[in-house]
């Protein structure tokens, strides 16, 4: 490596690391709490859902038809939109809105929810809890949810939609760029210290060099993990756009035209999702969204399935059954790169290993939020003098390319 390309590296991850920094700085910090949101959530807000009945084991479940008709008898008039059974309780959530359209009009007002939920026993079809429709005053909300729902919104988009994800998944390229030209730094420093060397004994600069340097190091795989993971996450809604106006569109394009029938002359939900797992035989069907639905098709029960074991559990499988009829349509595996980007997920989340996973991706969050600091830090105190010069004050000959180790990072 020329002294020149060494230059070049210096400055690829002086201008990356700065330019990421605050985004990165937000996103670690709101992201800590979303690690633990579950457990923050039953800590200060609890669970008031009435106790779930003791039933013999093996009791079957209610038939989804009698759930959806104690649904429609709560709400007259209203429409049914989704039903989702609990992944992790005898539950099954049935949303609910005023028709359509109300939804539709939502979409420009992202504040705005016309819906409303109704949460059933799986088991006995009682009712558990629900939420209050638009035309009733909302529930206040408490400060653990204000504050949770602050933070996944600036981890998410920074309060700005769709340009706040495109923007922050420009942060993550740039970042994992800093890390890839970090390292080629750290490479060129570690072949004069043992690795891991923190210099106490010299200046206070070089001591938040070493620790810089180290803990960038020992979080480099797994800040390159988050960060790509990241950037593909944030793309999720172009993604699934493409797909909507390829795939999907020539799937449905035989229906597109045809009208929205009423939901009391529609075939049983039970049967279509009895359809749906006979249809994606290993998976397991986690909900199904009405005809009518947003990016769904007007005559089709749209059900998502996925795949039974923790592998496959992030790889989904859409299935239409006809809703007038009740017959299967088909199931549309979906496209590599929509895989690609649900198997991202538990990376980036840190939620395919349970607790201890989450705690050892919190510590490394921690750790990363050092490493940005301790940047901020060396560039915050640099001398405004040439790079050059401020390499020779340490004792560096530019003209010998194995005494100009990354220690050029000094010049931050």
């Amino acid at each position: 490596m020329t002294t020149r390309t060494l230059r070049r590296w210096f400055v690829v991850h002086k201008w990356t690391s700065l330019i990421c920094t605050l985004f990165l700085l937000i996103v670690c910090v709101t992201g800590l709490p979303l690690l633990f949101s579950k457990q923050i959530w039953d800590t200060f807000v609890g669970d008031d859902d009435p106790p779930y009945e003791i039933l013999p084991p093996g009791t079957p479940n209610a038939s989804l038809d009698v759930i959806v008709e104690k649904a429609r008898a709560l709400y007259p008039g209203q429409i049914i939109t989704s039903v989702n059974p609990d992944d992790d309780e005898p539950a099954v959530l049935v949303s609910m809105a005023p028709s359509w359209q109300a939804l539709k009009d939502d979409e420009n007002y992202p504040d705005r929810h016309s819906g409303h939920w109704i949460k059933f026993d799986a088991r006995t079809a009682r009712v558990l809890e629900q939420s209050r429709p638009a035309t009733e005053p909302k529930e206040p909300r408490t400060w653990t949810g204000i504050i949770m729902s602050i933070c996944n919104r600036l981890h998410v988009s920074l309060f700005a939609y769709l340009p706040g994800r495109l923007f922050l998944g420009l942060m993550g390229g740039v970042f994992v760029a800093s890390l890839v030209s970090g390292m080629v730094l750290y490479g060129r420093f570690m072949k004069r210290l043992p690795f891991g060397s923190v210099r106490r004994d010299r200046a206070s600069r070089l001591t938040w060099l070493d620790l810089h340097n180290l803990l960038g190091a020992a979080t480099l795989v797994w800040a390159t993990v988050v960060g790509f993971t990241g950037l593909v996450n944030e793309l999720q809604t172009p993604l699934f756009g493409l797909w909507r106006v390829t795939d999907v569109r020539q799937i449905l394009k035989p229906y597109a035209n045809l009208p929205v029938p009423s939901q009391d002359h529609l075939s049983s939900v039970q049967a279509a999702f009895d359809t749906a797992a006979r249809a994606a035989p290993g998976n397991e069907v986690t909900g199904l969204s009405f005809p009518g639905a947003s990016f769904g098709s007007p005559v089709h029960y749209v059900l998502w399935t996925r795949g039974a074991t923790p592998l496959r559990a992030r790889l989904y499988t859409p299935v239409l059954v006809d809703a007038r009829t009740g017959e299967l349509t088909g199931a549309y595996p979906m496209p590599w790169y929509l895989r690609f980007l649900e198997i991202s997920r538990p990376l980036h989340f840190g939620d395919y290993g349970g607790m201890p996973l989450r705690i050892l991706w919190a510590l490394l969050d921690v750790v990363v939020i050092g490493v940005l600091v301790s940047g901020l830090v060396l560039w915050a105190g640099k001398r405004k003098i040439a790079t050059d010069a401020r390499l020779r004050a340490l004792g560096y000959d530019l003209d010998d390319v194995d005494d100009v180790p990354a220690l050029v990072e000094s010049t931050r």
